[in-house]
């Protein structure tokens, strides 16, 4: 269920906005003793690391003056583009006392969507890694036009994961892990259900966006990948070792399941949905055993799509369960829905359950 700490070569560290601030001021000493951390982990373990950080929006608020999260796009832009700098300033000072480069590589859902990008994003942070640097992976905020709905950079950290073909993802935060009704850190979660979602709640933090339901939802997205996550408190001494060493012990481990080839994880995850189709009850049914989606299970349809976009399949409450590759556009399947003819509205191959 677990892995020995010689099995991980190559891991992922998510480092989130509120590990730059402590009692809502800007504090910088926990990011140093993670800065450490990694370095030791890197030159003395001879690990692989790629960091996916927030905090530009954070460290732009306070250089700027800014005392809540802007909601104007131009100004949250604004507060990223000065942060970033002072972001990455931080990062190559830090490491640069070990002798240790890095990289800056800002991403956007664009870079997912497109299979080109893809394999080009790719092939630069592993060539990175090869050359010994550490990538430090943000989402490019100063040009986003869709901000921010990476959950505080949780989601980016899952995807950036199955990007380098990581062995683990460690998600730091302020908190110690998933906590039960009770206030107890639950250890190990076999599997990510309604219940465990339940036990979420959104952030309060006015630098931060997601919070613990952002986090959940990456960590279904790294397990479903085959890469076991854990969430812990980056304020602990030494956790990133603690957590390679006992991920049980150190947070929260969320245990990997069979992965998804790269197809699937890509339909899944890779590209925001352009659209929603909602089907009735038979439909849900042959999809969950791996049927295809026909025309007559379909009641209705949302949004803007074309043949081969990715879409979410959602039940007649609107929870999504599925999502798939389509094969009419929202003007035709509009006109087809329900229909008795044969209609193929998606191919089982091109359909991943959630």
């Amino acid at each position: 269920m677990t892995q020995s700490q010689s099995t991980y070569k190559r891991i992922v560290v998510k480092i989130g906005s509120s590990l730059f601030y402590s009692a809502q001021e800007l504090d910088l000493s926990s990011f140093c003793g993670i800065a450490s951390e990694i370095a030791g982990l890197i030159n003395k373990d001879g690990l692989e690391v790629v960091v996916v950080s927030s905090g530009a929006i954070a460290l732009g608020m306070d250089l700027l003056k800014i005392e809540s999260r802007p909601k104007r796009l131009p100004l949250l832009q604004a507060a990223a583009a000065v942060g970033q700098n002072a972001l990455m300033d931080n990062y190559s000072r830090h490491f640069a006392k070990s002798g240790i480069n890095c990289a800056q590589v800002l991403l956007t859902w664009d870079d997912f969507s497109s299979r080109q990008r893809y394999l080009n994003a790719k092939n630069t942070l592993l060539e990175l890694l090869k050359l010994g640097s550490m990538p430090v992976v943000n989402e490019n905020d100063t040009i986003s036009t869709d901000e921010i709905k990476f959950g505080d950079n949780d989601r980016l950290s899952a995807l950036v994961a199955k990007l380098v073909d990581a062995d683990l993802l460690v998600m730091l935060s302020d908190v110690d892990g998933l906590m039960d009704r009770e206030g107890k850190v639950i250890a190990i979660v076999e599997k990510i259900n309604a219940e465990i979602k339940s036990l979420a709640s959104p952030t309060k933090n006015r630098t931060c966006v997601g919070g613990m339901i952002s986090k959940i939802e990456a960590a279904a997205m790294a397990v479903d990948s085959g890469i076991p996550c854990v969430i812990a408190n980056g304020r602990a001494r030494n956790i990133i070792s603690s957590v390679i060493a006992r991920p049980q012990a150190s947070g929260t481990l969320f245990v990997s399941k069979k992965s998804l080839t790269a197809k699937e994880h890509w339909i899944a995850f890779g590209t925001k949905p352009k659209g929603k189709i909602v089907v009735d009850n038979g439909a849900k049914n042959a999809l969950l055993n791996k049927k295809s989606l026909l025309a007559v299970g379909v009641t209705g349809c949302e949004g803007n799509f074309d043949r081969a976009d990715i879409v979410s399949i959602v039940n007649g409450s609107g929870v999504e369960f599925a999502r798939g590759k389509v094969k009419l556009n929202c003007r035709d399947l509009d006109n087809s829905k329900g229909s008795r003819l044969d209609n193929e509205v998606m191919h089982r191959d091109d359909i991943v359950i959630l």
